[in-house]
């Protein structure tokens, strides 16, 4: 009761889920807290009751200096907690596979595919189906899938809105995949959840979940801004920044995310494409000659 007052301002995210992730893990959470009472709870309970029953001034207490064992006692010492674990893997295993973030959800209505990218310190929403972009603001209707391609322009980050469950990482040159959904209409906090050095406590966006008609419009907003995301805009972009405000981007480069997921966004040979010339070049028995793709010839 006096600690009350202290967490008042506290936001139970995790145990108020918008979508059915977020629901699905608030179970797993709630379920292995109460195994864990299991044992807690008595083990709690047996200390005041011990220091109470076996006070230097019992003198009704059992005095048993030779007592070593009791099978009774070893049975629940090791069983309990045996049938415990044996709950939990179990759960591990199915929620793993069911709760797997690259699946896909499945609903009625097609999902909608952004594409994340971590920067210092600021998040780039690119919306290849739609093509535009936006920084530090995510917006996606309500009761439609969302299917997340993630990678980092700069160092390991992590992706997580906590009212819709499962964080996940961005690496760079690596690409994550997750799936969340909305139930209703609302304003849910995203943030980095993986320190990333200096801005990374700033590191923050909105997730917007939207009627149909109110994500039209935000669309309609967001190609109303700041004209096209070109490669050279994305590298001023890409500069280390602090609470950069929301920004719009009217078109984008067509290849923009599989530049920065393959870190050729300064010019240099892309990672898939050097990896398929060195296989080419291996399958060739060594006798063919590589050149940068990037770079005009002559």
């Amino acid at each position: 009761m006096a600690a009350a007052p202290f967490l008042s301002g506290c936001d139970m995210a995790l145990l108020d889920p918008a979508g059915p992730i977020g629901a699905e893990e608030k179970s797993i959470i709630i379920l292995a807290t109460c195994l864990m009472l299991i044992v807690v709870i008595p083990v709690i309970a047996m200390i005041f009751l011990f220091a109470w029953r076996y006070r230097a001034s019992n003198k009704a207490a059992t005095f048993k200096p030779d007592w070593d064992h009791s099978s009774k006692i070893e049975l629940a010492v090791w069983g309990i907690p045996c049938v415990i674990i044996a709950v939990l893997a179990y759960v591990t295993w199915v929620s793993s596979h069911t709760l797997e973030p690259s699946r896909e959800l499945v609903a009625d209505k097609k999902a909608v595919e952004v594409e994340v990218v971590s920067m210092d310190w600021k998040w780039l929403f690119i919306y290849p189906e739609l093509n535009i972009a936006s920084v530090n603001e995510l917006a996606f209707p309500a009761g439609t899938p969302v299917h997340f391609k993630l990678t980092s322009a700069t160092v390991m980050n992590s992706f997580f809105i906590p009212r819709l469950g499962s964080q996940i990482y961005t690496m760079p040159g690596m690409e994550t995949k997750l799936s969340l959904l909305a139930d209703a209409a609302g304003d849910f906090d995203g943030l980095s959840a993986n320190y990333s050095g200096g801005g990374f406590s700033d590191m923050h966006f909105v997730a917007h979940a939207m009627t149909d008609d109110a994500f039209a419009q935000w669309v309609e907003k967001a190609r109303a801004g700041e004209g096209k995301l070109t490669m050279a805009k994305y590298r001023d972009l890409a500069k280390p920044s602090e609470k950069d405000p929301v920004s719009y981007y009217a078109e984008v480069e067509p290849t923009l995310y599989h530049d920065i997921l393959n870190k050729c966004s300064d010019g240099s040979t892309c990672m898939d494409a050097a990896v398929s010339l060195a296989m080419a070049k291996e399958v060739a028995g060594g006798d063919l000659q590589l050149c940068n793709p990037a770079k005009p010839r002559g």
